[in-house]
């Protein structure tokens, strides 16, 4: 789809397998903001948008809300149905949902907004948001205080070019705006807990511009990483790794159309 960016088309469809086994969940804590500042419950409808192999969907369904899991890539998409045969997937962009408007409670994007963090992305996800609705915004950040993960950073960051990311605030560019409240932030410490090659190897060749790398470039990757592991003192040997984050969750509200007139 030509609203989906060449990196995570690309990227996503060949990492499907390696995102769903190598990337985090999400902290417990925000089950309770989910259902304390999106208002979620077994009466509300809520979108899931790039929900990718449906990690957070989990979540969601947790609340007993009724998760509309919409994604672009057909192998994240795939994964999604195989991991959660319960949810109902549909193929859309953020630009193009197929879904009426006004029909959902709450929409949350999670690990996924800084890829459509445009104006049409946000008119979009407001129409089909109830005047009131909830958008909720989530992100795993590693912590890059810490050496070897500022160090598996620096591996990766030579190949970033100009796939959207979150650590460059673009997102943030677009609020305030006429159409949502300002986000209000929620931060929680987070970690994700495995061995080398599921918190490392899988989570990072899962990145979408590293999956897309030709296939010498991603070899190399992978070799720098492993070789991290196997010389870095607080990671060679160890059956365990802890990864460490920060969970930042923004909560925002879908305000009237200007002088109550129905968008376009």
């Amino acid at each position: 789809m030509s609203d989906v960016h060449d990196a995570a088309l690309q990227g996503f469809s060949r990492a499907a397998l390696s995102y769903g086994r190598g990337r985090p969940g999400y902290p417990e804590a925000l089950l309770a903001w989910l259902q304390q500042k999106l208002r979620l419950g077994p009466r509300t409808t809520v979108v899931d948008l790039g929900a990718g192999t449906g990690k957070f969907s989990q979540l969601l369904l947790r609340t007993g809300a009724h998760v509309l899991a919409v994604e672009p890539v057909d192998a994240m998409r795939a994964q999604l149905l195989q991991n959660l045969p319960v949810l109902t997937a549909i193929a859309g962009t953020a630009q193009s949902m197929a879904l009426a408007a006004g029909s959902v409670d709450a929409l949350v994007c999670a690990q996924a907004f800084h890829w459509f963090a445009n104006r049409e992305a946000l008119q979009e996800i407001h129409r089909v948001l109830r005047p009131g609705g909830k958008l909720g915004l989530v992100w795993n950040v590693r912590d890059e205080s810490v050496e070897w993960v500022a160090a598996i950073t620096a591996i990766m960051a030579p190949y970033e070019g100009d796939a959207p990311r979150f650590h460059t605030g673009q997102w943030r560019r677009l609020f305030p705006n006429e159409l949502f409240t300002e986000p209000e932030e929620f931060p929680v410490n987070h970690q994700h807990t495995g061995s080398a090659q599921q918190v490392i190897i899988d989570r990072f060749m899962s990145v979408s511009f590293i999956a897309a790398l030709p296939a010498a470039q991603h070899a190399d990757v992978a070799a720098r990483l492993r070789a991290l592991i196997a010389t870095h003192t607080q990671l060679k040997g160890r059956e365990v790794i802890a990864v460490p984050y920060r969970t930042l969750a923004y909560c925002c509200e879908s305000k009237p159309p200007p002088g109550g007139a129905a968008e376009p």
